[in-house]
């Protein structure tokens, strides 16, 4: 059990131990570590796209969004739907972007934020920068203008933090880094700012087990050079902090990082310049605010994405290794890494045609989507897409229902007792719930999110059912102001992905 703030009692309502016994029999949640996995072709992107962004949807399926085809910067955009494989055009964007930020809301809808709208390759720099934003609404497949960020921003980092808001921090204007940090409410559709970073040109955020939020590849001043230092956004306190220097100064610039089920941080890789990639590896004790090295990858592995699996290994999608070939010449190809916590060590799981700009999605079902980039230093864009079938697949968390499908009224109790918050029985603003479900990490300290009604509810407690050690509960506060109603949304968001919807009555 993993205590957050009070830890309530829970108490199975008799119509629903079935259903706990039941999904006991279909549900295993051990963590064990991946020796390996498979890479399969999928269907292409409807428009060759690179730098552009993927957000999976509540229905499942992945929104991709802009990029750019060569010096073309798209805003069309299109879904991927794993069930069948293929791509198909969605409405396209108010606005051209490359180098955005794309963020799944409490209330479903993607928050679009920032980008270039050109680019420049005479001078070797991105302009146009944007301060617009727009949203897109899965159920009607539209895009919309929404409020502009307070300054105009491009290859920044956007957090979903527990509060519900987004943190919008660093990037570029121009050829110039950013310190400023800005929070978008959904709520209100506002942006404000923040406390600024402590230094300009961060690259990764990372969303930690107590609610804050590390900011890693921080280049030290005043020459913006190694070594490379890190911070912590507080969104108690709205300020940045130092945490400490990262372990290797010549750490590359853009690395991976995760947040491992322990609660420290994985940071991997990096571009080095004309030194290639690195194959450095290094993990944040938040208990202690220090970095401390870890063994090195296999390859040096360039500017890249991870997230974790279900079963606590982290994984790398990045820019990988220089090979040559007779038709392309010298070039990179991506390369793919799966970090085994347990025993500290990394192992190869392949290759993937993009040299950069490829995304990787973490899809419901466990396998990945690997979409789009470029390949060689000619930029050749792609269509190609991949799915990488890990060795041990895990699908999402479930939420239960009383009708044992999913679907409909939750198994969601009334914190502290046996009854269900129905619509004959419901739940009020600032009440606690106990939530009942499947899939969450074993032994992990990584905090569920929960949506109730389109709005984030504090979480206070999460872990095994007591008696029923293969299930879930999750205690969360039900947010004030919601729409009172008999069929009210929950939604869990768990290492990315979604749950099922159940609902619950709300007065």
């Amino acid at each position: 059990m993993h205590r957050v703030t009070t830890i309530f009692r829970v108490f199975p309502h008799a119509g629903i131990v079935s259903l706990l016994i039941f999904a006991a029999f279909l549900t295993d949640t051990n963590a064990f570590a991946q020796s390996g996995g498979s890479l399969a072709a999928t269907g292409k992107l409807t428009t060759p796209r690179s730098g552009h962004n993927a957000t999976l949807l509540t229905n499942g399926k992945v929104l991709i969004t802009g990029g750019s085809a060569g010096s073309t910067v798209l805003a069309s955009a299109e879904l991927y739907d794993p069930a069948t494989g293929t791509f198909t055009s969605t409405g396209d964007m108010t606005t051209g972007r490359v180098c955005h930020t794309a963020t799944l809301l409490p209330n479903g809808k993607v928050l679009i934020a920032g980008g270039h709208s050109k680019i420049d390759y005479t001078g070797s720099a991105l302009s146009s920068t944007l301060a617009t934003t727009e949203l897109y609404d899965a159920s009607t497949g539209t895009f919309s203008a929404a409020g502009n960020m307070t300054q105009a921003r491009a290859c920044h980092t956007a957090t979903l933090l527990n509060t519900g808001q987004v943190l919008i921090a660093g990037g570029s204007a121009g050829n110039g880094s950013m310190a400023s940090a800005e929070l978008y409410d959904p709520i209100t559709g506002i942006f404000t700012a923040t406390g600024d970073m402590t230094e300009p040109g961060c690259q990764t955020a990372t969303l930690l087990a107590n609610g804050k939020v590390l900011i890693t590849g921080c280049y030290g001043s005043p020459n913006y050079g190694p070594p490379y230092h890190a911070e912590l956004y507080d969104p108690a306190t709205g300020t940045f902090t130092r945490t400490g220097s990262m372990f290797y100064l010549d750490q590359g610039d853009g690395p991976a990082a995760v947040l491992l089920p322990s609660g420290k941080v994985l940071i991997a890789g990096g571009f080095l310049g004309d030194y290639g990639f690195s194959a450095h590896a290094e993990l944040y004790d938040p208990a202690t605010g220090a970095f401390t090295p870890a063994r090195d990858m296999p390859e040096g592995l360039g500017p890249g994405r991870a997230f974790l699996f279900g079963d606590g290994t982290a994984f790398i999608a990045g820019e990988g290794f220089i090979y040559a070939t007779p038709s392309i010449g010298t070039c990179c190809t991506g390369t793919l890494e799966l970090y085994d916590p347990s025993t500290s060590t990394f192992n190869s799981s392949g290759n993937t045609p993009a040299m950069a700009g490829q995304t990787a999605t973490l899809l419901p079902d466990g396998t990945v989507l690997l979409s789009g980039g470029v390949i060689g230093f000619q930029a050749f864009t792609l269509s190609l897409s991949e799915i990488y079938h890990p060795a041990n697949l895990v699908p999402a968390p479930v939420l239960l229902s009383l009708s044992g499908d999913g679907q409909g009224q939750g198994a969601i109790q009334h914190a502290g007792t046996s009854r269900i918050a129905s619509a004959s029985d419901p739940a009020v603003g600032g009440e606690y719930l106990t939530v009942y479900l499947t899939g969450l990490a074993e032994g992990s300290v990584i905090p569920p999110q929960v949506a109730i009604g389109g709005q984030m509810a504090e979480v206070l407690s999460f872990g095994p059912t007591p008696g029923y050690p293969t299930l879930n509960y999750v205690n969360v506060r039900v947010p004030s102001g919601l729409a009172s109603g008999p069929a009210v949304s929950v939604r869990l968001t768990y290492l990315n992905r979604t749950s099922n919807e159940v609902t619950i009555g709300i007065r």
